[in-house]
């Protein structure tokens, strides 16, 4: 019986903290038809990258939890796989995470991205696009979630939730279906 009880007391724990997941209001996040905030964070290359310099393009700008990890590796390798359809399309890729430069520099190299990965360990620009950051002991994670922001600096589309297997193929559709 102490058993049973100890286990609904960590289980009732574990609903109340949200397992490490710091609280974000779905109000925190940048409404469609809002203004993208601007930014800039250092790529794998270790130089500045800022929204801005890709005014007039489609900017897919995805946040992903942590490099070399299955789940990123899968939706980062689609992105790669269907670059020609973006580049077709007028449209950048850039993922975020709250991993370093090193991190990056590290992934890309292994994995041939060539898109931009960019290094937001302060989670400066997580934090003003409202992505929750989930805690695992002292390693911090950015939930996925993605934001594909029109040529004119506008979010038009957001996804709160992906499915890595699919998600290039669905950014691509909303590029297609927002173009007319």
């Amino acid at each position: 019986m102490r058993k049973g009880i100890w286990i609904a007391v960590i289980f009732g724990v574990v609903a109340t903290c949200g397992l490490g997941i710091k609280a974000h209001a779905a109000s925190d996040a940048i409404a469609v038809g809002s203004a993208a905030p601007n930014f800039t964070l250092p790529s794998q290359e270790d130089k500045p990258v800022s929204l801005s310099d890709y005014k007039g393009k489609w900017v897919v700008l995805y946040f992903y939890p942590k490099d070399q990890t299955t789940g990123c590796t899968i939706e980062a390798h689609n992105f790669q796989r269907d670059m020609a359809k973006y580049d077709a399309a007028n449209a950048v890729v850039l993922g975020v995470s709250l991993d370093t430069v090193e991190g990056h520099k590290a992934w890309c190299s292994k994995d041939t991205f060539s898109f931009k990965l960019l290094a937001d360990p302060d989670h400066k620009v997580v934090d003003a696009y409202g992505v929750p950051v989930a805690s695992h002991g002292d390693m911090k994670f950015a939930q996925r979630q993605t934001y594909l922001i029109s040529p004119s600096g506008k979010v038009v589309k957001f996804w709160p939730k992906v499915d890595v297997q699919t998600h290039s193929e669905e950014v691509l559709a909303a590029i297609a279906a927002n173009k007319q």
